[in-house]
């Protein structure tokens, strides 16, 4: 949650992205509901600006029997793979990692927590590359069975898209930490070396919904969605 949301700035007055209103209800409390569902018991959030602000609108989101931890990222200005590693120390792992601004079905966590192998990444891949809304935007990734061996929004040659749900091995932050360059990197940069090095799983979420919500389109697009799912 460190990010700014600045392609959607203007299009709502909340004060984060992840409260951003989706069928009447802030969309970070779908997520929460999708891990309670799954079990978890401690929510770790890692902030930018307004951190607190932030913490103190979600904290009363979560379950009465769910903790939910506060991780400030000073450098919040940098990529997503420098917000995962200040969460480093404070996560048991096999942990689950999902985006802020996403939606998505707890089916998805279902499919994830059915994997055997987790002392690799297992990453929660969508095969129904007809259905993707914002297809330019998104992170393809290429697979050899159930093994991810390419991961890049440039890439030409894929099969899936990136959801943006992991289930996370301790040993993403050593890859995250061999990825830094000028002390910066991104999320993909760790999968991609951890691919190279065949510890990357794709896991295919099958005919479940996802959705990430970065533009004032896809966030209508979301609303849409979530109305039909409450029916």
């Amino acid at each position: 949650m460190a990010g700014t949301g600045s392609r959607l700035r203007g299009s709502t007055d909340t004060i984060a992205k992840p409260l951003i209103p989706i069928a009447g209800r802030p969309l970070i409390s779908y997520a929460i509901d999708s891990f309670d569902q799954a079990g978890v018991k401690t929510v770790h959030a890692v902030v930018g600006p307004n951190g607190d602000e932030l913490a103190a609108a979600v904290a009363p989101l979560l379950r009465p029997h769910m903790r939910f931890h506060a991780i400030s990222n000073a450098n919040w200005q940098k990529q997503n793979g420098v917000s995962l590693l200040t969460a480093a120390g404070n996560v048991r792992a096999p942990f689950f990692l999902a985006m802020g601004d996403h939606l998505f079905e707890s089916s998805i966590l279902d499919r994830l927590m059915a994997q055997t192998d987790v002392s690799c990444l297992n990453l929660a891949v969508d095969r129904k590359i007809d259905s993707i809304f914002d297809l330019d935007d998104a992170m393809k990734v290429r697979t050899q069975d159930n093994l991810i061996v390419a991961i890049g929004k440039k890439l030409e040659n894929y099969d899936a898209i990136d959801t943006g749900i992991f289930l996370c091995p301790e040993i993403i932050f050593d890859y995250l930490r061999r990825s830094l360059k000028d002390d910066d990197c991104s999320l993909a940069d760790g999968v991609r070396l951890m691919a190279a090095e065949g510890n990357a799983l794709a896991v295919d979420i099958g005919e479940a919904w996802w959705q990430d919500v970065d533009t004032p389109e896809m966030l209508a697009r979301a609303e849409e969605e979530a109305t039909r799912l409450k029916r």
